[in-house]
């Protein structure tokens, strides 16, 4: 798990990324990709943290909210701003082209 991106449920979901700027990494434990990027992922998330707020959402654990963001590969990267989806980006990213995205979505 990440250590500078927190984990998201169906339950906190939307409380949470209703307010504010968020980078949510769509992943599963079985994902090699999302295995790969983990890494990039959570650098990224210190390199940006207090300005973008970094989360994962395990797909198979929180089905409900992949559904509603249609996410169908992972690992898919879903951008929001106050709740509503301003970008996204699917497939196994490096740290500076998750930053990139992030600082060209907000």
């Amino acid at each position: 798990m990440s250590e500078n991106a927190i984990e998201l449920t169906s339950a906190d979901f939307d409380k949470k990324t209703s307010k504010g700027k968020w980078v949510i990494d769509f992943w599963a434990p079985w994902c090699g990709p999302c295995k790969m990027m983990g890494p990039h992922f959570d650098s990224a998330a210190l390199e940006m943290k207090g300005k973008v707020n970094f989360a994962k959402l395990n797909v198979d654990e929180n089905q409900d909210i992949a559904e509603r963001f249609e996410v169908m590969s992972i690992p898919t990267m879903i951008f929001l701003n106050d709740g509503d989806q301003v970008n996204r980006a699917s497939g196994a990213l490096p740290k500076e082209q998750i930053k990139r995205l992030a600082e060209e979505s907000f």
